[in-house]
């Protein structure tokens, strides 16, 4: 699907005459905006609730040979937003608290992943909104810790304030507002803020800035089989230091090996194929062996995850977080306690957490 900064307008309104809106689902705004017309005829969108709260999930970036082109949104961890309307202080962006991060976010909303998301989703809204918003974010994943972290508090922040309007804007337009926001703090991709707020396999085609960004959700059909073992261990991987790393240049076989693998990659997941999925993102020849080295003990941690009945191991987004694939939970479990050994006898970390999860086909959503 292709997404393109240009917004469907919204009708033409006549008077002071207001649009409608029935009553709001459980748990979910009602699909509708309210508009106004001031004075000289400028359209001033109005909010349809006084608040608005929105989870959104772990990501698992790359998938090995996916680098920067592919990720799949995880059951378990997630930040959740709750965004709260400013009367009388149009488009304005506040944060009011963080809680979860220990103290080292900023509460400058334009320093901030949750503000600029809550900035740029105003902007996509199109025309003038009536009132301001005021943010709270509740971390519920680790800094630094592979599992797309502000990726996810980006994605909440977004589907929060789109709530907030009665969600007029689809998910795929929010992207958008994602991507200015991963931009302000580690990049310009959307390899974790594309499956956050879409949910499921996404394989991102296009995103370059200044050009249309085009994402294709694959389907998959075998989500009950597939698991996900996430171990994070004590120990930071800012993205920032970690894409310093990463060679300008690499040889053609390597380039012929990572093409290969990324192809079944996507095959395994077409195919609902979970041994193909895990062989394949086992074998990154590019990016895995730069960034292996800068996280203690990450090596031993693959071969002992495979010795426990894995299908593969990778570095989940730019780590340290390590994630294996199994097909049956009670060998996830298994898995996991081999990689929490491996963590803390080869590389002398201790282990913040230690999860089997599924695959989380919904993405961001209202709570």
């Amino acid at each position: 699907m292709a997404m393109h900064q240009t917004l469907r307008q919204h009708r033409e309104i006549v008077g002071t005459a207001k649009t409608s809106c029935r009553p709001a689902a459980v748990r979910r705004p009602a699909r509708c905006t309210r508009l106004n017309v001031a004075a000289g005829g400028k359209v001033y969108l109005d909010p349809v609730q006084n608040e608005c709260s929105a989870f959104a999930p772990a990501t698992v970036a790359n998938l090995g040979p996916g680098f920067d082109w592919m990720g799949c949104a995880v059951q378990g961890g997630g930040d959740t937003v709750v965004v709260k309307a400013l009367p009388g202080r149009a488009g304005e962006v506040v944060i009011e608290a963080i809680k979860g991060d220990g103290g080292r976010l900023s509460l400058d909303p334009a320093k901030n992943c949750i503000g600029v998301a809550a900035s740029e989703t105003l902007k996509l809204l199109g025309g003038a909104v009536s009132c301001g918003v005021s943010l709270t974010l509740h971390k519920g994943l680790p800094l630094g810790s592979g599992m797309g972290s502000s990726a996810a508090s980006a994605a909440a922040a977004a589907w929060a304030v789109n709530g907030l309007f009665g969600a007029p804007l689809a998910k795929d337009k929010l992207i958008l507002a994602g991507l200015a926001s991963e931009a302000a703090v580690s990049g310009y991709h959307a390899d974790n803020v594309g499956p956050s707020l879409l949910g499921g396999f996404v394989l991102i085609r296009s995103c370059k800035p200044g050009e249309p960004v085009e994402l294709l959700q694959l389907p998959f059909t075998a989500a009950e089989e597939l698991h996900f073992v996430l171990v994070n261990p004590r120990f930071e991987a800012p993205t920032a230091e970690m894409r310093a790393v990463l060679p300008r240049e690499v040889p053609m076989k390597s380039m012929i090996n990572n093409c290969c693998q990324g192809g079944a990659l996507v095959a395994g997941i077409l195919r609902g194929d979970v041994r193909l999925i895990g062989e394949s993102l086992d074998r990154d020849v590019i990016i895995e062996p730069v960034r292996g080295p800068l996280i203690p003990g990450m090596l031993a941690v693959k071969e002992a995850a495979r010795a426990a009945g894995a299908y593969g191991c990778t570095i989940s987004g730019a780590g340290p977080t390590a994630v294996a694939i199994v097909d049956d939970p009670a060998v996830g479990e298994r898995v996991a306690a081999a990689m929490c050994e491996a963590f803390r006898s080869a590389g002398k970390l201790e282990v913040n957490t230690s999860q089997v999860v599924k695959l989380d086909t919904e993405g961001a959503k209202f709570v």
